[in-house]
């Protein structure tokens, strides 16, 4: 027996919400699900809140348990980082069988809320979405920056399970929505990886799309795409999906963005990066809620 089983089984076996809060990333989720509710609003032409309900519930159980996963596989890298080595799993606060229950329980409630009381799409993406993040995306991450474009599959997934929810198909719009939320985690993924850069090395994280980590080349690829979010934005407007009032609102929106990219670009520092996360926090809510309500 190793001795990180043997420290494993001294953990008491009760745990405080707190911990299963941190492990599930209570807050990320939250974030996550809010996309796919924004999105089944938008889809809908009369709202049916017994469904919407489902889909945040169903939503967040698969968000936090493919969260879960994620810190049960990098457990050992996470003791490496400053940011991770609190977590529940690292810290000695849950065992690794216990994270594992929780994780599977999670998981399996999640895709059968979405699976048999939406439909049987909904539940396909919940699953998809769960197993791209575990088994692909979180063991690629070591290997290469192309993880970034692995990891924001699962993570566009979100809105297309909104809106499939209340078509039960794959339509245009659903892609559309996809699109958005897919290129829209580049700037935003590589802002965090920039700030969080030298702690990511720690853990044999190199995630920022150069070679050369905070350098001009990633910079640049990071302009390249906050400019590329734009039109990719506006597309739900030119497909009338809604209408006038969220065109200015992205286009305003876009322009601030862009010009935190640019200002990262020029100065390459910790402190831009820092400001073009925040803005990224700010812009995908924004444009969502924006649709939704010109929808309405």
């Amino acid at each position: 027996m190793s001795t990180e089983t043997i420290k494993e089984n001294k953990v008491e076996a009760g745990l405080s919400i707190r911990d299963v809060a941190a492990f599930c990333k209570l807050r990320l989720a939250t974030l996550v699900v809010m996309s796919a509710a924004f999105c089944f609003v938008l889809a809908s032409n009369s709202m049916d809140y017994t469904k919407l309900t489902i889909l945040i519930a169903g939503g967040f159980l698969v968000t936090a348990s493919s969260n879960g996963f994620n810190q049960i596989i990098e457990r050992n890298l996470d003791k490496l980082m400053n940011r991770t080595k609190n977590r529940p799993l690292p810290a000695g606060k849950m065992t690794v069988n216990q994270a594992y229950f929780i994780a599977a329980i999670l998981g399996i409630l999640g895709i059968i809320l979405l699976w048999m009381f939406i439909n049987p799409l909904s539940g396909i993406l919940g699953t998809l979405a769960l197993v791209l993040y575990t088994l692909v995306y979180t063991p690629m991450k070591q290997k290469s920056p192309l993880a970034v474009f692995v990891g924001a599959i699962p993570g566009a997934i979100p809105p297309m399970l909104g809106y499939a929810a209340v078509s039960g198909e794959l339509s245009m719009e659903a892609a559309i929505l996809f699109s958005v939320q897919f290129m829209w985690q580049f700037p935003h993924f590589w802002a965090i990886a920039w700030v969080l850069d030298d702690d990511y090395k720690k853990a044999g994280f190199y995630l920022l799309p150069s070679r050369g980590g905070r350098d001009k080349g990633s910079a640049f690829q990071i302009l390249i795409y906050t400019l590329c979010l734009m039109p990719v934005s506006l597309m739900p407007i030119v497909f009338n999906i809604s209408g006038g009032v969220a065109a200015t609102i992205i286009i305003i929106c876009g322009i601030v963005f862009i010009a935190q990219a640019i200002k990262l670009f020029s100065k390459c520092d910790v402190k831009s990066a820092q400001e073009l996360m925040f803005g990224s926090f700010i812009y995908l809510p924004l444009v969502q809620i924006a649709l939704m309500i010109d929808k309405v």
